[in-house]
C-alpha cells in the first residue's frame, strides 16, 4: 500500500484593507497571530502563521491590505509586500467580502497570473442580509478571472473552514514540513507583542489617531515570576500625544490593561507592562526610519 505523501507549502492571503484576511488567517490557525481592527490597513507586516496537520502543513502569509486610495511611502512599501509575496507562494487566497466589489478588488485582481494555484475566497457570509445574494455575486466575479476553487466562508462562525483547508491541501507541493509541529508562527513573540498593543490603539482611538503610529517593545525581561515588558508607542506629532494619553490617562491605561492580559493569555505567564509615548516626526514617510522599525 503506498504511502500518502506529506504536503507543505506557502499560502498567501491577500485582498482589499478590511475584506477580512486577519481573522481569516486567525480562525484558520486557530490561534491570534495577527491583530484585527474594523479600520482598514490595520497589518502592515508580512505575517507567517503556521497550522500544521497529520499530512500537510500550511504557511498562511497574511500580507496588508493592497491600497489603492492613499498613497505614502509606508503604503508604498506595503503594496511591493504583497507584490512580491504574489511572486513566491505555492496557493493564493484572493479574499473579498461577500456582496461588496469595489475597483480596488479588481485592481489586485490584475496582480494574479496563476488561476490553478488561486482560490476565490468569499468572507463575511454570515453577514449577507439575504443568501440568495450570493450566487450572482460570485458568478460575477468568476466571469472576471478564472479561479481555480471558490469557497465562500465565515471566520467568526468557522463556516467552511475546514473545506477550505481541504481545497488549499490539494494544491500544496510534495515537501517536508518546514516547522516543527507545534510552530504557529515565525514571528518573535516580541513582535507579536507589539502588534497587540497596537491593536488595542486602534480599537480604542482609531477614528481620532491617524495610522501614524506604531509600536516597538524596548525591553523585554523574562524571571520565574514572570515578564516585564517595556513598549515605545511612537507618534509623528505632539498633538497626537494627548490623543493617545485620554483624560488623566485614561486612554493609555485601558490600551496597557488590556494588551497586558493579551499577552499573559499568549505566554500564559504574569506580565507586568509599561508603555510611554515617543513622537517621531515623519517616520512613515522614510523607508530608512520604516526598516529601522521592522517594516519590509
Amino acid at each position: 500500500m503506498t504511502e500518502t505523501a506529506y504536503r507543505c507549502g506557502f499560502i498567501a492571503v491577500v485582498g482589499r484593507p478590511n475584506v477580512g484576511k486577519s481573522t481569516l488567517t486567525n480562525a484558520l490557525i486557530g490561534s491570534k497571530i495577527t491583530i484585527v481592527s474594523r479600520k482598514a490597513q490595520t497589518t502592515r507586516h508580512r505575517i507567517q502563521g503556521v497550522l500544521t496537520r497529520e499530512q500537510e502543513q500550511f504557511v498562511f502569509v497574511d500580507t496588508p491590505g493592497f491600497q489603492t486610495r492613499h498613497g505614502g511611502t509606508m503604503n508604498r512599501m506595503m503594496n511591493r509586500v504583497v507584490t512580491q509575496t504574489l511572486a513566491g507562494v505555492d496557493v493564493v487566497l484572493f479574499v473579498v467580502e461577500a456582496g461588496k466589489w469595489s475597483p480596488g478588488d479588481a485592481k489586485l485582481l490584475s496582480l494574479l497570473h496563476d488561476p490553478a494555484r488561486t482560490i476565490l475566497v468569499i468572507s463575511k457570509i454570515d453577514q449577507l442580509k439575504n443568501r440568495d445574494e450570493l450566487y450572482p455575486f460570485v458568478a460575477k466575479i468568476a466571469a472576471l478571472y478564472q479561479f481555480d476553487a471558490v469557497v465562500p466562508v465565515s471566520s467568526t462562525k468557522k463556516h467552511q473552514l475546514d473545506q477550505l483547508l481541504d481545497e488549499v491541501a490539494k494544491r500544496l507541493p510534495e515537501n517536508e514540513a518546514y516547522f516543527d509541529a507545534d510552530t504557529l508562527t515565525d514571528r518573535p513573540i516580541r513582535f507579536i507583542a507589539s502588534e497587540l498593543i497596537r491593536e488595542k490603539i486602534f480599537r480604542l482611538v482609531g477614528d481620532e489617531l491617524p495610522y501614524g503610529c506604531t509600536v516597538m517593545i524596548e525591553q523585554w525581561e523574562e524571571t520565574d515570576k514572570g515578564v516585564h515588558v517595556a513598549a515605545c508607542v511612537i507618534v509623528e506629532r505632539d498633538s497626537h500625544k494627548p490623543i493617545l494619553l485620554g483624560v488623566g490617562g485614561s486612554h493609555m491605561k485601558r490600551i496597557a490593561s488590556e494588551a497586558r492580559q493579551d499577552i499573559a493569555k499568549l505566554l500564559d505567564k504574569p506580565i507586568h507592562l509599561e508603555v510611554y509615548i515617543k513622537v517621531k516626526k515623519g517616520w512613515a514617510e522614510k523607508e530608512g526610519s520604516l526598516r529601522d522599525l521592522g517594516y519590509e
